[in-house]
């Protein structure tokens, strides 16, 4: 099966499913890998560097963002692959001192990134025009390209697997927060009311006595939690509308 050539770049894909761009690549590098085609490997460095700012997007600290660090490889208006990969490997903080022998290990990736790169730029066929009568590189230049591609997006992503990311600012879903859910829904609880105005009125009662006051209107909450719900409500709501009320009925 080709998938078979790429585990770490379908997993990646698996995890961010809702990420539109980064499915319409993979969908693409599918495609062209499968019918043999050399536009595969266009695809695959595509996806890296898309696989890269998604990440970027996801850790960077709007407080404190990567493009406007003194030494940050995307500080210049117009970043090359590379300069794209460098600063996810940042982002990562992965090697913490500078004679850590993990470090070897990470240039190895650079190297990987930086011979994708150049392989895209002699062989892509997106990209860069070729010669209507030039030949399709073999088989074996295509599974190296996603091979390389796909060694640096496993790398990647099995490093931001172990981070927790921040629930304040992160595009990951609740789903992402298993353990985190596990320990508020174990110590914390809820009481629900409502206002004269029609919102919900909830307090979270935590562990220390405290509360964290929450108002939300009923059609938010519904939207947010069970869309089904949500239908049901608006159908139910509708058809009360459209009724008469009591009082129309008496001044009929």
């Amino acid at each position: 099966m080709t998938a078979d050539w790429y585990p770490g770049i379908k997993a990646f894909c698996s995890h961010w499913s809702h990420a539109p761009m980064l499915q319409q690549t993979f969908e693409t590098l599918e495609r062209e890998f499968a019918d043999e085609n050399d536009a595969c490997i266009d695809a695959a460095k595509g996806f890296v560097e898309c696989a890269c700012r998604l990440l970027i997007q996801e850790l960077d600290d709007p407080l404190n963002p990567i493009d406007k660090w003194p030494d940050s490889p995307i500080r210049h208006a117009h970043p090359s692959f590379n300069n794209w990969v460098s600063a996810a490997f940042r982002l990562m903080a992965i090697v913490e001192r500078r004679d850590d022998p993990f470090s070897k290990v990470i240039s190895q990736h650079y190297n990987l990134t930086e011979a994708l790169g150049k392989f895209r730029d002699i062989a892509g066929t997106v990209s860069h025009g070729k010669e209507g009568l030039s030949n399709k590189l073999s088989a074996h230049h295509r599974r190296s390209a996603l091979l390389a591609a796909d060694a640096i997006v496993t790398f990647l992503h099995e490093a931001y697997l172990e981070r927790e990311p921040d629930p304040v600012r992160t595009f990951e879903p609740y789903e992402r927060f298993r353990a985190s859910n596990a320990v508020i829904d174990r110590h914390a609880a809820l009481v629900a009311g409502d206002d004269e105005d029609g919102y919900l009125q909830v307090r979270v009662l935590l562990p220390n006595d405290d509360e964290i006051p929450l108002t939300i209107e009923p059609s938010r909450f519904l939207f947010g939690v069970d869309r089904e719900a949500y239908k049901q409500a608006l159908n139910a709501c509708k058809e009360a509308a459209a009724s008469p009320t009591s009082d129309d009925e008496e001044a009929k």
